[in-house]
């Protein structure tokens, strides 16, 4: 399951995951075409701030009272080679942890010409995972350690434009980015499945969880491919069934027909955010888990066509088998 390009379905939401996603630095992959990661560790290869970039920060101003959209000037055209990040004003209130879903609100700034690309003091407030490895460092280092209260600055560096390919097209040049974040709550996100366990069906592959959770599976030799979704809970939570357009966070593995686990939250490192039920990820994905309560844990049997079938991903072939838990949704 790819890692999402985008956080939430409003506008404001896909300014700050362009800006702080290091999935939208490197440029994302179509939502039409998901592709699997395989597993590997995320690749944070961004650039490390200079003290130019630094100093460049330094200068930017934030003024007006929490609570609203501040005001925040800069010399334009801004620039920096690099994502910078900086504390304004501490927090009073709850201390920041790795694992927290963070609740923040921001405006976001062309650094051309000081023009607003993004506030959610118009939409409402949007979240992170604080500690997600798909999140710029800087960002994440800057709030380790605050509290809820805190007002920071961030700013991200431009990019060139690229070349239309058969599979996308040409996109123009962007400017940098000058973000002022204030950070609203931040509470802790489960990090498994909890409810009351099913006894599944005799046939399917049969599910165990390591002490943390993290699930792996054996396979009948003789499970037949399948010719339509199958959804079999393994654990039903007591949580609020989930909606299409939702935010939701998951924990998952997925394993192909012969017992190769091709990708996995657990391993990556940190649960997975997406939009449900919109087209985000697979139609298995979005099928399977719309309707289904938080808490609950999924074993997901995907036929290719609604899994990676006809895109250009390795997977496009396979039929697919997730075990999937709901971490949240809102």
């Amino acid at each position: 399951m790819r890692r999402p390009t985008t956080l939430t379905a409003r506008t404001a939401a896909a300014v700050l995951a362009a800006t702080l996603l290091l999935a939208g630095c490197a440029g994302g992959d179509d939502p039409a075409e998901p592709e699997p990661t395989g597993a590997e560790e995320p690749q944070n290869e961004l650039p490390t701030a200079t003290p130019e970039d630094i100093a460049a920060l330094e200068a930017v101003t934030v003024e007006g009272p929490l609570g609203s959209a501040p005001e925040v000037t800069f010399d334009q055209p801004f620039a920096v080679s690099a994502p910078v990040a900086r504390l304004v004003e501490a927090g009073d209130g709850e201390a920041l942890e790795d694992g927290q879903r963070v609740e923040m609100h921001y405006v976001a700034l062309s650094g051309d010409d000081g023009t607003t690309v993004g506030s959610t003091y118009e939409t409402g407030p949007d979240s992170i995972v604080l500690g997600d490895p798909e999140i710029i460092t800087a960002l994440t280092d800057v709030l380790r350690g605050e509290n809820v209260g805190a007002r920071v600055l961030f700013a991200a560096p431009g990019g060139e434009a690229t070349e239309a390919t058969e599979t996308s097209a040409a996109t123009e040049a962007y400017p940098a980015t000058v973000m002022a974040i204030e950070i609203l709550s931040a509470r802790t996100v489960p990090s498994r499945a909890e409810g009351e366990a099913v006894e599944p069906p005799a046939g399917l592959p049969e599910v165990t969880l390591a002490d943390d959770g993290e699930p792996s599976i054996d396979i009948p030799a003789d499970l037949e491919a399948p010719t339509e979704l199958v959804v079999q809970p393994l654990i039903v939570g007591d949580g609020e069934l989930v909606e299409a357009g939702q935010q939701a966070t998951f924990q998952y593995s997925g394993w192909t027909f012969d017992g190769e686990q091709f990708d996995s939250s657990w391993v990556n490192g940190s649960p997975f955010t997406t939009v449900i039920g919109t087209g985000a990820v697979i139609p298995g994905w979005d099928e399977g888990i719309v309707g289904q309560p938080v808490g609950s844990q999924l074993l997901l049997i995907i036929p290719a066509e609604l899994a990676y079938g006809g895109s250009e991903s390795p997977l496009a072939e396979e039929d697919l088998i997730f075990v999937v838990d709901i971490l949240e949704a809102s």
